[in-house]
């Protein structure tokens, strides 16, 4: 027999899925079955499979020790690995990131040790802020994307509540993400709204831009405000109201004015002649307007964190 007892990032998670990330070497229709027939008990009676778990409750599981023993994150490698982050903003609960371009934010076919996410957990775990050994299923999360190439900031949940919360008002678009962009030629009007869909190929990892709606395709609305243009180039700030895969670079380029440094979309010659091998585009701002209840980050509700250098802006529209 095998207890565990249900920590902090694990309370309010469904009894049977709180087992199956605990015992991941448990398939999981034996699981019901063991449920089924007792084997598995929560506080000591019969567990439901729907039931919210508490912190602090108790699972005895009376089933053969082999399936305790997969293979579980090995914490060495959190101790060994060098974390190297630029932290924009740090409390209990969150970590605001400022990414630097090339990094990926998660393991893909290309990269599968120096990601940002195995920088943020080894940060962690060398500050003592986060242990596998003590979380049943928990580890620290991001709580968006960004592209490889892209640089900006990016949300790292240090807790499940946390985590929770974060997705939930990015789901309801409760905190407001903005970018700023150079663009290959003047945007017409200087300053106003992109609407159009986006469907994506996901063999070549491009979207094509329609103006009705397609088959598959899904709206993307992004705002965007020129600030200053210098003879073919202008700077470009933009906000997302949703959040699709490439949105600012293909709808920028749909409407003539790719960004520079853009290989997917842009203009070759441009990209060159400027000496600029990933794109123009930053995630520069984050803000927490959080209109609803926002739980455990009420106390950010209406506060803005901004990256203060981005280098393409100093490369390209120098202050005077």
């Amino acid at each position: 027999m095998r207890e565990l007892t249900v920590g902090k990032n694990d309370a309010g998670m469904r009894l049977d899925r709180f087992i199956s990330k605990s015992v991941p070497g448990l398939p999981a229709g034996l699981m019901q079955k063991f449920i089924r027939c007792k084997n598995i008990k929560h506080n000591g009676a019969r567990a439901q499979r729907d039931a919210r778990v508490r912190e602090g409750d108790v699972l005895s599981l009376y089933i053969a020790d082999a399936f305790f023993e997969s293979p579980r994150e090995d914490d060495r490698f959190y101790a060994a690995f060098t974390p190297h982050l630029d932290i924009l903003y740090e409390d209990e609960n969150l970590l605001l990131l400022n990414k630097r371009p090339g990094l990926v934010v998660h393991a893909d076919e290309t990269e599968k040790v120096n990601t940002l996410i195995h920088h943020v957990q080894a940060y962690l775990y060398q500050k003592g802020e986060w242990d596998p050994r003590k979380e049943n299923s928990f580890t620290p999360a991001l709580c968006n994307r960004i592209d490889r190439n892209t640089g900006g900031i990016v949300l790292a949940a240090k807790n499940a509540e946390t985590l929770r919360v974060l997705n939930e008002k990015i789901r309801d678009r409760e905190i407001g993400k903005h970018y700023l962009c150079i663009t290959v030629g003047r945007p017409r009007p200087a300053e106003g709204t992109i609407r159009c869909f986006l469907l994506k190929d996901e063999k070549n990892n491009t979207v094509s831009v329609y103006h009705r709606p397609v088959s598959g395709g899904k709206t993307a609305v992004t705002h965007y405000k020129t600030l200053q243009s210098r003879g073919e180039l202008s700077l470009v700030e933009a906000s997302l109201e949703t959040g699709r895969t490439h949105q600012i670079r293909a709808s920028f380029a749909d409407m003539g004015c790719p960004l520079l440094g853009d290989g997917k979309y842009g203009r070759g010659e441009v990209n060159r002649r400027c000496g600029q091998t990933r794109q123009a585009l930053w995630a520069y701002r984050v803000s927490f307007d959080l209109p609803t209840d926002a739980g455990c980050l009420n106390y950010l509700r209406g506060r803005s964190f901004a990256v203060k250098n981005v280098p393409f802006v100093q490369a390209f529209f120098p202050e005077k």
